[in-house]
């Protein structure tokens, strides 16, 4: 460790400390996951996976259904059918793994805050 940081740690109280240093751990993809399931987003973020799963279901039918088509018609309408559910399941899961990205940067921004803070404290 830096010099800078040993006296940022002295210098934080005892209750920062231990925030800090669960801040620290790696949190794994699940708990990351998961984080985005609490907070003002809760109810966004169980909608968007449900739409998911709908939208996986809709497109695994409709490949289902495609490779049963008795025209070509059918077939190209149940492949564009199956195409727009893949990709308004692609575009969902890249929101909800923005949203996972943008928790984790706040993470760092708080942790940064508070370090700031103890520095300022200590330097008064």
């Amino acid at each position: 460790m830096t010099q800078d940081a040993d006296r940022l740690r002295a210098a934080l109280e005892a209750d920062d400390e231990a925030f800090l240093n669960r801040l620290d751990k790696e949190r794994g993809l699940f708990a990351q996951i998961g984080e985005t399931f609490r907070g003002p987003m809760r109810t966004m973020t169980v909608a968007a996976n449900v739409v998911v799963l709908i939208a996986t279901a809709v497109g695994l039918w409709a490949v289902w259904k495609m490779f049963g088509a008795a025209s070509t018609r059918d077939l190209i309408l149940w492949a564009a059918a199956a195409w727009a559910a893949w990709t308004l399941q692609i575009g969902i899961k890249q929101w909800i793994w923005s949203r996972m990205n943008t928790l984790s940067i706040l993470r760092e921004i708080k942790r940064m805050e508070l370090r700031m803070a103890a520095l300022e404290a200590r330097l008064r």
